[in-house]
This record gives C-alpha cells, sequence and structure tokens, in this order.
C-alpha cells in the first residue's frame, strides 16, 4: 500500500511544508511520493518550486489558471499511489510529519475516505484586517472528529483527506467550478449518492492562509456564485440539500416565500454590511446574515435571467 501526497498551488510558499514531508520519504514505508500542481503562478513562486524537485518530489505546471478542481483531478492521474492524500498548500503540521502520516495509516481499512480535519491558531491574528476569516474559521470549520463523524457528509472539507484511488477515480472533482468555493461540497455529495462511507479523524492541521477581511468578502461571494450554479444542475436537489446548511436554510425562506425580501434587504444594506464586516469585530450572526441574503439575491437574479453560470450583483 502507497500513498501519493497531491498539494495543489498558486502563488504560496509550501517550501517549508514540503521539506517536513519530504524528510519522511523512506522512513514512513508506505509513504511513495510529492507532486505539486502549479497552477499558473508567477515565475517567482515557480522557481521555488523546481528547486523542490526530485527525491520523491514532482512537479506539474499549468501556464493557464485551471482552478483548484481540473488541478487535483491532474494530480491524481499523475499519482501511482494506491491512497490519494490531498492536501491545501496554506497549512502548517501539528507535530511531526511522521506523527501525522501515521495517524493516517493506522486508519487504512476502516475507512476508504478519512478527513483529518482543520485547525485555527488559539490566538486572533494581530492584524484586525484578518479577523474576520479566522473568526469564521473557528467557529464553523475547527470541529472535533466526534462531532464531525454526527454529519459526515456535511462536515467534510478537502482541505486535509485521505482518499482510495480506486474510489477517487469514479468521483473526481467537478472541473465545471473554476473558481473558489464548494468543489468540496459536490464530492461529498457524489460519495454520499455512491454509499462511500467517510470516517473524521482527529489529525487536524492548522490553516494559516488567512486571506484580509475584504479578500474574504470577495471570495464569499465567488463561491456562493458556485453554489448558484450547482444548485440549478444538482438533480437530485433534496438530497444535496440535506447536506448543506446554507441550502437547508435557503429552502426555509423559500417555503415561507421570504426570498425576496432576503434579497432586497441585501441589495440595499450590501454595502452597510460590509463596511461592518471589514472591521473584523462584527458578530457572527452579521456574516451569516450577510451570505444568506447574498445567495437570496443570486437565486432571484439567477431565475428573472434564467441562466445558468456566473452571475454579477454589483
Amino acid at each position: 500500500m502507497k500513498i501519493s501526497l497531491l498539494i495543489p498551488v498558486c502563488n504560496y510558499d509550501l517550501i517549508a511544508l514540503v521539506h517536513s514531508m519530504k524528510s519522511e520519504i523512506g522512513k514512513v514505508p508506505e509513504f511513495h511520493e510529492i507532486i505539486i500542481g502549479n497552477d499558473a503562478s508567477s515565475q517567482e513562486f515557480t522557481d521555488k518550486y523546481r528547486s523542490l524537485e526530485g527525491d520523491g518530489v514532482k512537479i506539474i505546471s499549468s501556464k493557464k489558471n485551471i482552478g483548484r478542481a481540473a488541478m487535483r483531478n491532474k494530480l491524481a492521474l499523475e499519482a501511482t499511489g494506491d491512497y490519494l492524500l490531498f492536501l491545501d498548500a496554506d497549512l502548517m503540521l501539528i507535530g511531526t510529519a511522521e506523527a501525522f502520516l501515521k495517524k493516517y495509516i493506522k486508519k487504512i481499512g476502516k475507512a476508504q475516505v478519512i478527513n483529518g480535519g482543520i485547525k485555527y491558531s488559539e490566538s486572533p491574528p494581530n492584524d484586525p484586517d484578518r479577523l474576520l476569516r479566522w473568526k469564521y474559521g473557528k467557529w464553523r470549520e475547527q470541529r472535533k472528529a466526534s462531532e464531525r463523524n454526527k454529519r459526515p457528509y456535511t462536515d467534510f472539507s478537502t482541505f486535509n483527506i485521505l482518499i482510495a484511488k480506486s474510489v477517487f477515480s469514479k468521483v473526481r472533482f467537478y472541473e465545471e467550478l473554476k473558481q473558489y468555493g464548494y468543489e468540496d461540497t459536490l464530492l461529498s455529495f457524489q460519495l454520499k449518492n455512491a454509499g462511500i462511507n467517510i470516517l473524521h479523524i482527529d489529525n487536524n492541521l492548522i490553516h494559516e492562509g488567512i486571506e484580509s477581511n475584504r479578500e474574504y468578502l470577495d471570495k464569499v461571494k465567488l463561491s456562493l456564485e458556485n453554489l448558484s450554479m450547482l444548485y440549478d444542475r444538482v438533480t437530485d436537489k433534496k438530497r444535496f440539500c440535506g447536506i448543506l446548511t446554507t441550502l437547508r436554510h435557503y429552502n426555509i425562506i423559500r417555503s415561507v416565500r421570504a426570498k425576496l425580501i432576503f434579497a432586497k434587504f441585501f441589495i440595499k444594506f450590501k454595502r452597510k454590511m460590509e463596511l461592518k464586516l471589514e472591521t473584523g469585530k462584527s458578530p457572527n450572526w452579521l456574516f451569516v446574515l450577510y451570505r444568506m441574503s447574498m445567495f437570496c439575491a443570486f437565486r432571484e437574479i439567477h431565475k428573472r435571467k434564467k441562466v445558468s453560470g456566473n452571475i454579477l450583483i454589483i
């Protein structure tokens, strides 16, 4: 049994991470290779990635940015291991790479998909302009395995997962999602439909790539555009909504015929909400309201234009 570590990256310094993991090739018998997917990074970062090649590390590059979904699929095709360990580039190990790998290896055989989990630093960022992402991550993403296993498909993330290559070849990431957001949700939905169990374990990694408040709000918009597109394209909407809190809330709003009210609220108060959110000191409920009203606005515009794909809200 061999494990291939796959890391998609675009303009992020992962030198320390790769060196830590690279040191375990040969020491941990099951750990086979590292493949880095350079998704149209600048020349400066491309040169840094190339310096890592050799001794079990391989680089594949795309001159055009193809997105995380397509790059992860390319990495899986290049991998020769029986299991694929997908990691995001913007993370930090807790403890040693050896201990991290062995926690996964001990669980192989108990499930074909294993989710290690995500953590955020205990202390908030010194820069208040990075508080929003940290606060949301601590609140909604950082959960113990015992909690995640209660809702294994809902609390699924591709930030840190091990998946059997035989399983991944049947599901794969949806490459129509070119921009940020919800590619992991769709993969979770595919796994659920295929009857493939997800096992959550406490093998967390720290999410270090904390964007500025404005950058994170921009990413939220992109992700909700993706979700609106997926909502139209998924045939079994009821089952899809069952794994996603945002859609469950949306269906409640729609059932009481309040969708247009939320959409109008977003259009009217968008900038005021963003000004408050950009301070990083806003309450969590405001961020939830912002996201939910934005999604309702997307759905209303989507419905009226009768198009499937990206929608722009000004």
